[in-house]
Order: C-alpha cells, then sequence, then structure tokens
C-alpha cells in the first residue's frame, strides 16, 4: 500500500465550494432540460410527489453525511471514504466502486446535456445560412476534450474559479426564467393535468431522479478542504434545502406558464418562458458545465482514494491510480480514467439512457449511507461521538426508501447493480482478509440488541417467572476437555426453552498466567462449541477451589437478564469421589433458589439418543413437574428429533389409581407431548430396592432422569447417585419448589 494519502495535497477550500460544488449539480441539466416534460407527463401534483420521494432519500442521506462527517477526519475520497471508514474496505470498495463509476458516467451526461444548449444554435444557423445539421455528440466530445485539458493541466482550482462563473449564470438563468410570461395564456393550476397516456410515475421518477444526486459532489472535495467536518455537513445541508425549494418554485412556474401539451413536446419550453429566452440555453450549458466540472473534480479523487486504500488487486495498479503530481496531488492518472469513461458515454449521446445508469448507482451509495447512520446509532459505539446527530428514524426511512425505489425504478438494473457489487465485495474480501468493518458494526448492533433485551428481561416481573417458568442453567466443570456429556445437557436444555451457561473451572490464584490460560481454554472452548448446534454461552473462571469457583458462579447475573435459577454438575460413573466437593456447597444452592441437576455419565453415553425414562417416586413430589419439563425440553432438541419420553411411577399400592389419575391429568393440562400408553405404574411391594426397579426397566434407555431430595443428599452424600452401574447417562434433579405445569 502506498504511504501517503490524498489529504496530502493543499487543503484551502471552505464551505462555500462545497455548496457551489453541490448546488451546481443540484440545479444541473435535468432542471432544464426533463422537468417540463416530467410536469406534462405527471401533473404538477405528480411531480410535487416526485420531489418529495426524491428528497425522502437525499434529506436523510444529506443529515447522515453530516453526521458521518463530523464523527471522524474526513480525507480525501469523499463518500468513499467515509463509507469505507464505517463499513470497512471490503463493502466500501464495492460501493466505492460503484460510487466511483456514476461520478465518471455522470461527467458524460452533463457534457450531453451541455451539448443540447446548442441545439437552437445549430437550428438557427441552419434555417438562416444553410449550415448543415450537425450531430451534438460532436460538440459533446469537444465538450470534454476541453474539459479534459482542464482537469489535467490545471485541476481543481481553475474548475473551482470556473465554478463561481457558471454558478453566476446559473442563478441569473432562473431568475430570467421565474420572472418571464406564460407561453400564450395564463394557464389555471390544475393539480392533475397532464397529457393523454403519460409516461408511468417511476420512470418519469428515473429520468429526473439525477437532478437529485448533488449531494455527494461536494463531499468528494473532502481532501481539498480546510475543515471538513464542518464545510462537508454545512455546505450539503444548504444546498439541498435550497435546492429543494428551487425545484418546487420552478415546478410551479412551469405547471402556470404552458399546457401538458406543450410542457412534453418541448425540452427547451423553459426558453420560451422566460424573461429573455437565449438565458434558458446559456443557463442551460451554466448548469451542464458546471455539474460536469463537479463530477470531473470528484470522480479522480474517489478512485485515487480507492488506489491509497490498495483496494485493487496488484500493487502497480494501486501506485499508479494513486498517483498525483507532485506540487498539489492532483489525481492525474484517476483523472485519465475517468476522462476516457467520459468520452465512451458521450459517444452514445442519449441523455435518458445515461440518466437511468447514474440513477441506479447514486440511489445505492445513498441507501448505504443512511444504513451506516442508522447502524452506528443501534451499534453505540463510543468511539462514534458525532457533533452533529441525526435521528435513527430518519436515517431508516432513507435507508428504506432507497432500496425501495431502485426496485420500483428498474427491477434488473436494480438485481444486476447489486449482483455486480456482491461481486466486487467478494473479490475484494478475497485479496484484503483483514479488513472486518461491516462485521464490527454489526457486533455492535446485536451486543446492544441483547444488551436491551436483558435489561427488558430482568425487570419483567418475578411472579411471571414462577408462573411460566423456563430454566436459567448454569454449568461449571473442570473436565470440559475429558467428557462432553455435561455440555451435551446444557446445550440441548437452552436452545429453544432456557439459556445455558457453561463455565470451565480453572484451579489457582488470578495472576497474569492464569488469566492468559482463561483466554486460551475460551478460545478452545468456542472452538470446540461451534461443531454443534447450540446456544451456550461460554466462559471461564479462576479459583482456588472448586467450592469457591461455585459461590462464585451463583452470584453472578445469567446472560438472559434473569439470574440463573439450575446448576448443574457432573462427574464420571468411575470416579463419584469428584462429587464431594461440588455437593458440598448444597446448602448454599438451596438456599439462593437453585434447582440441582447432577448428571452420572457412564460408558454407554446418550447411546441413539431414542428414549427418555423418568422414574417418579412416592418422594418426587416437588421434583415430578421439573423432572418431566427437561425431559419434554430435551426432547425438543433436533437431536432428539426421534425420541420418546416413558414415565415410571413407583408407588404403594393403595395409592395406585389416584397417582395414575395425577400423572394423566398433569400430562393433559400440561399438553405434553407423551403418550398416556407410555405411562408405566411399578409397584413398590418392598420385595425388590429403588435401585433394582430402575435398572430393571431402564438398562436400554438412552437418558434417565431419576429425583432426589435434599434430606437424601445430607444423609447419603454423593453415594446417592451410585449403584446404577448397567445404565446408561443418568440426570438426577432435585428442585427447590415445585413448578407448574400450564
Amino acid at each position: 500500500m502506498v504511504n501517503t494519502h490524498p489529504h496530502r495535497r493543499t487543503a484551502n477550500f471552505g464551505t462555500l465550494p462545497v455548496f457551489m460544488t453541490t448546488i451546481s449539480t443540484i440545479l444541473g441539466a435535468i432542471l432544464f432540460l426533463r422537468f417540463g416534460y416530467a410536469v406534462g407527463h405527471q401533473g404538477f401534483i405528480g411531480v410535487i410527489g416526485i420531489i418529495f420521494l426524491g428528497h425522502m432519500v437525499t434529506i436523510p442521506t444529506a443529515l447522515a453525511v453530516a453526521e458521518i462527517a463530523t464523527n471522524q477526519k474526513v480525507q480525501g475520497g469523499g463518500a468513499y471514504y467515509i463509507i469505507s471508514r464505517s463499513f470497512g474496505l471490503n463493502i466500501g470498495a464495492a460501493i466505492g466502486i460503484a460510487l466511483y463509476l456514476s461520478q465518471a458516467i455522470s461527467v458524460a451526461f452533463y457534457v450531453i446535456a451541455f451539448s443540447e444548449a446548442f441545439d437552437p444554435l445549430i437550428r438557427f444557423l441552419h434555417v438562416t445560412i444553410h449550415t448543415p445539421l450537425i450531430d451534438k455528440r460532436w460538440i459533446g466530445l469537444a465538450s470534454m476534450s476541453i474539459l479534459a485539458v482542464m482537469i489535467l493541466f490545471h485541476g481543481a482550482n481553475i474548475g473551482m474559479k470556473a465554478l463561481y462563473i457558471v454558478v453566476t449564470l446559473l442563478f441569473t438563468s432562473l431568475l430570467f426564467f421565474l420572472l418571464g410570461k406564460p407561453v400564450s395564456s395564463p394557464q389555471p393550476l390544475v393539480l392533475n393535468a397532464q397529457i393523454q397516456h403519460p409516461d408511468e410515475f417511476f420512470f418519469v421518477f428515473t429520468i429526473i431522479f439525477p437532478a437529485f444526486t448533488g449531494l455527494v459532489a461536494g463531499l468528494g472535495l473532502s481532501g481539498d478542504l480546510r475543515d471538513p467536518s464542518k464545510s462537508i455537513p454545512r455546505g450539503t445541508l444548504w444546498a439541498t434545502l435550497a435546492g429543494f425549494i428551487i425545484y418546487l418554485v420552478v415546478a410551479y412556474k412551469l405547471a402556470i406558464s404552458a399546457s401538458p401539451e406543450e410542457l412534453a413536446s418541448d425540452q427547451l419550453i423553459m426558453k420560451k418562458i422566460a424573461l429573455w429566452g437565449p438565458i434558458i440555453p446559456i443557463g442551460l450549458a451554466a448548469a451542464s458545465l458546471s455539474s460536469a466540472l463537479g463530477s470531473i473534480m470528484v470522480a479522480p479523487r474517489t478512485l485515487q482514494a480507492m488506489g491509497y486504500d490498495a483496494v485493487f488487486p496488484g500493487t502497480r495498479i494501486n501506485e499508479w491510480l494513486s498517483k498525483g503530481k507532485k506540487k498539489d496531488n492532483e489525481p492525474i492518472n484517476a483523472g485519465l480514467i475517468s476522462i476516457i469513461i467520459g468520452f465512451v458515454f458521450v459517444a452514445f449521446g442519449d441523455i435518458d439512457f445515461v440518466a437511468q445508469i447514474i440513477a441506479m448507482f447514486f440511489m445505492v451509495t445513498y441507501g448505504t449511507i443512511c444504513l451506516i447512520s442508522l447502524l452506528e446509532h443501534f451499534a453505540a459505539d463510543p468511539s462514534y461521538r458525532p457533533t452533529f446527530k441525526s435521528r435513527w428514524y430518519i436515517s431508516l426511512l432513507g435507508a428504506a426508501t432507497s432500496f425501495w425505489l431502485m426496485f420500483k425504478m428498474n427491477a434488473p438494473y436494480a438485481l444486476l447493480s447489486l449482483i455486480v457489487m456482491g461481486i466486487i465485495y467478494s473479490m475484494v474480501t478475497s485479496y484484503n482478509r483483514q479488513e472486518k468493518g461491516l462485521v464490527n458494526l454489526f457486533r455492535g448492533v446485536v451486543f446492544q440488541a441483547s444488551r436491551q433485551l436483558q435489561i427488558l428481561a430482568q425487570r419483567a416481573d418475578r411472579e411471571d417467572l414462577d408462573v411460566h417458568w423456563r430454566p436459567f442453567t448454569i454449568c461449571v466443570s473442570q473436565d470440559t476437555f475429558t467428557r462432553r456429556s455435561a455440555f451435551d445437557i446444557l446445550r440441548w436444555i437452552s436452545l429453544k426453552y432456557g439459556f445455558g451457561t457453561y463455565i470451565h473451572y480453572i484451579k489457582g490464584f488470578l495472576t497474569e498466567e492464569t488469566n492468559r490460560e482463561s483466554k486460551s481454554v475460551l478460545q478452545k472452548l468456542i472452538r470446540l462449541a461451534a461443531g454443534s448446534k447450540n446456544r451456550v454461552y461460554l466462559d471461564t473462571i479462576i479459583s482456588p477451589s472448586y467450592t469457591s469457583a461455585i459461590a462464585q458462579v451463583i452470584q453472578l447475573s445469567g446472560i438472559s437478564g434473569k439470574g440463573n435459577n439450575m446448576i448443574l454438575f457432573e462427574f464420571s460413573q468411575a470416579d463419584p469421589d469428584a462429587l464431594k466437593e461440588p455437593l458440598s456447597t448444597h446448602d448454599i444452592l438451596y438456599a439462593t433458589g437453585f434447582d440441582l441437576c447432577v448428571l452420572r455419565t457412564s460408558y454407554k453415553g446418550f447411546g441413539y439418543k431414542k428414549q427418555i425414562d423418568i422414574w417418579i417416586t412416592p418422594e418426587d413430589n416437588d421434583n415430578a413437574n421439573l423432572m418431566i419439563l427437561l425431559g419434554y425440553i430435551i426432547l425438543g432438541h433436533p437431536e432428539w428429533k426421534e425420541g420418546m419420553i416413558k414415565i415410571f411411577a413407583i408407588y404403594q399400592p393403595e395409592e395406585a389409581d389416584r397417582r395414575k389419575e395425577e400423572l394423566q391429568e398433569l400430562i393433559k393440562t400440561g399438553r405434553l407431548p407423551i403418550s398416556m400408553s407410555n405411562i408405566s405404574m411399578i409397584s413398590g411391594d418392598g420385595q425388590k430396592g429403588t435401585r433394582e426397579i430402575i435398572t430393571e426397566h431402564s438398562v436400554d434407555a438412552d437418558l434417565t432422569v431419576i429425583g432426589f431430595r435434599q434430606e437424601q443428599l445430607i444423609t447419603e452424600g454423593y453415594k446417592l447417585y451410585t449403584g446404577y452401574d448397567r445404565l446408561g447417562n443418568i440426570l438426577f434433579v432435585s428442585a427447590n419448589k415445585k413448578k407448574e405445569i400450564k
């Protein structure tokens, strides 16, 4: 990449050049050549609609430009610089190339319009002295040659000097037009007066839209301004407002000065209305020339800025494009490319064809600038501190209107332009992978959305959590990279119905070394989790003991914003002693309202994920509903899509009927997808122990769910979870209080 930057050219322009470049492009050829056509085909009310619709794009864009420009030091490249520094070079290049092409083609558009100003002179000479009717394209090519010499040899300074002259002529011609008289007799203002069989609204809008594209022109001078953060917002906003008012006044003057048929058939109808007719071709020439000057000054700077950013493949190409004159860094090579593009399109000579092309490219640029502003509002990046602030809903209006209008104007062109931009983006990304501006921007938006949702969730009524229970589960494990069963349970529980936080425990004190280790472990965890379908939040904790880590973890706020309500421990069937330390905190867990789950893993794992057996004993009055809910939630994960739940109820003989009715009513009222035929009643007649009964019936289950109470944990300790050697994985569940299934 080249080490210098285009802002190093002599920056001596103020706000006035921005205003003049912008207003001269806004009040350009379309105003003189196509506004009468628009009023004739759509009537005064239709043109008012076109003006307002166009400004629904341009005013939000102008405000967005003012905002973004006051947030950062805007250097050479104007709109491209703003987009690339907000979205990153990859997408900035895609938009920048489209923007550059629209600017370069605009030069041809205005030169063609300039040649139209000679139409009365050509016809006058043909009638009076019988000169041949000259093809106006020759005038366009000659004019393009003069522009090329001016820019290549004298640069922006002579262009700016010429702007003062042509802007004066432009406003003089408009004044003469407004002071003029109707073509024949004064026309009453009929809002919807139009010719028969008019062109449809969005076709006319497409032809007229280049009249609204001037605001980007002033941005292109950013590298030549003493204070871009002041000059760009002021110049752009004042020019946009002035253009809006002048368009309304001109449309009104046309509507009351000529009939729709006269307006539609004579593209120089303003000449017949003006106080002195010849001033209109002069004004048209001035408007076209000023717009062409604005575009020919801006386009090379955009291309040069992209060269400095090395967005094109190959160092030599970028160095060649970024090359400027030694004296003032004028973009000599970028200017040459722009001039060649201008000559090609001037040769076409069809102003409406060129208008449709540049309208589409500019619409994409405007929509993107509004989208940047919108996303920056929601991302709430601390580094985004503009001194001028727009409103997010204004930027949303501009972005939505831009992309909607693209497809209304010309759907194939719109689709093609987006595809081309997508291809350019992919190409630039292939050799410029380090730029992540768009990713960072969207990451900021997601972060802010998540933060707001967490706050809203935290403020929810606590009683609602009891009525509409869902699991907010946290798991603390030091065996993450030995066994994944606990992580699997957590991701099954949290995919649809709850939230899961998995924390890997690192034993030790917080030091530089352990902190570095925790970051490394976290990255490893993220890579490990990426291969499975999950929505689990991953983290690490450093603590001198497992019990202290648990005490710290249960005080953490959950990622849901509501706090956690369930904790999951896990141990291997071969090492039940590992439970001693975590289970020593059971009194704290119950005191803080946590439900406790203990996963015992075996060599069988989760089998084929086909069958979940839930065992309910007479002592599981508080546990039963939680056990059934967890089974149902796990079954909702795609990995268990072919699975089923079996419920086994161990009962005393005298309670068999009542117990079965309770379970059936629970399944029915809770609308749980559990077949009544899958409820089995097992008599606890005392001949066999509970462990023996469970082992006998669930030896083929892929997951067995068993309840336990705190009192059992106190008396039996970790031995409570042993004695099930022939079973697969077992989830032991203890509810802090009974859950309602509704």
